[in-house]
């Protein structure tokens, strides 16, 4: 590897597969790699995160694309700022790492239906990740914007580019023997000329791979048998374990995973000795800011949401620090170099910030003229369907549904409810429907009554076979006195900057001197009187909500745990005064708190 860094410039042959070991220019090549995700973790903090890759010993960087952030509406693409791929791209290769890219179109990656956009799910009829007609269309559209901005980075350009990953985990879904070959084939026929890989897990390399493509192993406890059956399908070629799984995710109402520095380092030690490759899944797992975590369903009667932290306990932490696992992976990772590994790049300070109290509240009631203008329906409409954001529907966040009832009675949800309502009688809290709990009664009262559903979409699940069925909001009737409710007004809350911004200019801000009613918008500032540096926000006295700062969506909370703090990356402040706005369902303590350390929660082993 070492001679290789000297003639980086020659690039006459790049990564090869023809024989047991990967060759790169024709020398051995054994790929140390790390998965990190630039769209999870804030752009000032790119170089900071992957010199500390390059400090423990890694080759290669591996990335999914989230084509959901990449085209958030159809037709509308985003590479800027935080998804600027190629600048992510251009700091690896700069830096003198490899880069192993995962374009899916899916990624599953606990992040929102795989990475799919939701308004492919505006067909009713849509079926994902098949050569249904139009899905690959709608593949089609992306990989041509998308590859035009790969291509150019590939090894044989010039780029950090080795290789590139065929879809993700098919042999998992495996609905349609076409797909796969259809993948293959947008990514050959738009210029991509580096090695393919798939990945599987063992059960999944039975169906998931594809002709021409390297078939690679996912896994986190090591099982020779598994070992022998990926030499028995694919003898003579260089073994990798591509998610080599170093923690795990957690969800809302779980503990928090752990999977100790003891139990990963000898199945690492043992990988690295039967001379397979290995990427790190994930090396440094970042945050799910905003509302785009997934959810998982499978084994399960209903689906659990994923929590805003990624940070897996992986070796390097969610604000980005070392840990046991990185000092003893770098121990073994120098073994395989022939010279000294970089110096460790500093610790980022972090500040406990005074707590600040709460200044002003603004009911929610109060600010739905802000929101898009409301939508008239007899029938209850999902959210993906309604007619806002240039007719592609309403993606994430929470959506409003009123009607009028007349009676009192019991209200039952027919499990229609995708994730969560609270459920309001004339702005009056009567409770939670959810899929535990499908019936409310609701209370007896005189004439008219606004019935309010505020519906939140958790999450869509982004792993397993009901990807299609991902649809949020009210997805069927409710009934009243097992009668279908009709004449709805519905009213899109996706809670994106502009209406986040909008906010501050609302007559209707109350001082915390009068009671909030809620569901409500919080205001506080955050006077930062030095250099900003990094901290995590605490809320103990909260149920459940998100939380802005400067206009930056931190993520969701929930009183429910296991994790109890956000990451407020340093770069998203400012000297002077921030702006925090913390939109709230239930109860306020009316302060915000700070601390230098997270709290994921109560720990579990990883079983």
């Amino acid at each position: 590897m070492n001679r290789l860094e000297g003639r980086r410039m020659s690039r006459v042959e790049g990564l090869r597969a023809n024989s047991s070991e990967f060759t790169l220019e024709g020398e051995p090549f054994r790929i140390l790699g790390g998965s990190i995700h630039y769209f999870r973790v804030p752009r000032a903090y790119w170089e900071d995160r992957l010199l500390k890759m390059k400090a423990c010993g890694l080759n290669t960087l591996t990335t999914y694309v989230p084509w959901n952030l990449h085209e958030p509406e159809r037709g509308v693409f985003n590479f800027e700022d935080q998804l600027d791929l190629e600048a992510y791209l251009r700091l690896a290769g700069s830096l003198g790492l490899w880069v192993i890219l995962r374009p899916g179109p899916y990624i599953c990656a606990e992040w929102d239906l795989g990475g799919l956009p939701s308004w492919l799910l505006r067909d009713h009829n849509m079926k994902l990740r098949t050569t249904y007609p139009r899905f690959t269309d709608a593949v089609n559209s992306f990989f041509h914007q998308l590859m035009k901005k790969v291509v150019p980075h590939q090894y044989s350009e010039g780029g950090p580019i080795i290789a590139v990953q065929v879809e993700n985990e098919y042999g998992s879904y495996a609905k349609d023997g076409e797909y796969m070959p259809f993948i293959k084939e947008a990514l050959l026929s738009r210029g991509i000329t580096e090695l393919l890989l798939t990945s599987d897990n063992k059960e999944g390399l039975k169906r998931g791979g594809v002709k021409g493509a390297l078939e690679t192993i996912n896994f986190q406890k090591l099982n020779p048998n598994d070992i022998k059956y990926l030499d028995g399908i694919q003898p003579h070629k260089p073994k990798m374990v591509m998610e080599y799984w170093s923690g795990w995710f957690d969800l809302w109402g779980d503990l928090h995973h752990v999977y100790t520095a003891e139990d990963m380092m000898p199945v690492v030690t043992e990988i690295l000795k039967l001379d397979m490759s290995i990427n790190l899944y994930m090396f440094h797992g970042g945050t799910n800011f905003g509302f785009m975590s997934g959810a998982f369903a499978v084994g399960m009667p209903a689906p659990k949401p994923m929590v805003t932290s990624y940070d897996y306990d992986a070796p390097l932490s969610e604000a980005g620090d070392y840990t046991t696992k990185y000092h003893l992976l770098r121990n073994v990772f120098s073994r395989y170099h022939a010279q000294p590994l970089p110096e460790l790049p500093s610790h980022q300070e972090r500040r406990a910030y005074q707590p600040v109290v709460i200044q002003q509240h603004l009911s929610l009631w109060d600010s739905l003229h802000f929101t898009d203008k409301p939508f008239k329906s007899e029938r209850p409409v999902n959210m993906e369907n309604l007619p806002v954001n240039n007719n592609n529907g309403q993606s994430y966040g929470y959506t409003l549904y009123e009607t009028t009832i007349t009676s009192e009675g019991a209200l039952n949800s027919k499990n229609n409810i995708r994730d969560r309502a609270l459920v309001f009688v004339g702005k009056y809290f009567i409770g939670v429907l959810d899929y535990a709990t499908q019936e409310l009664a609701l209370p007896d009262g005189k004439g008219k009554r606004t019935l309010s559903l505020l519906v939140e979409n958790c999450g869509r699940v982004n792993y397993g076979n009901s990807l299609d069925e991902q649809r949020k909001g009210l997805v069927g009737d409710i009934e009243l006195n097992k009668r279908p409710l009709h004449d709805f007004i519905i009213r899109s809350l996706d809670m994106k900057p502009g209406f986040v911004n909008s906010l501050e200019s609302s007559g209707h801000w109350l001082s915390m001197r009068q009671r909030p009613t809620f569901p409500a918008f919080f205001q506080a500032r955050l006077y930062v009187n030095s250099l900003p540096k990094d901290t995590f926000i605490k809320l103990p006295g909260w149920n459940k909500g998100v939380v802005f700062i400067n206009g930056k969506n931190l993520g969701r909370y929930w009183s429910i745990g296991p994790q109890q703090t956000l990451y407020v990356p340093g770069p998203w402040l400012h000297r002077g005064n921030n702006q925090v706005i913390v939109f709230e369902e239930q109860e306020t303590d009316g302060k915000i708190q700070f601390s230098s350390s997270p709290d994921y929660g109560m720990t579990v082993d990883v079983q």
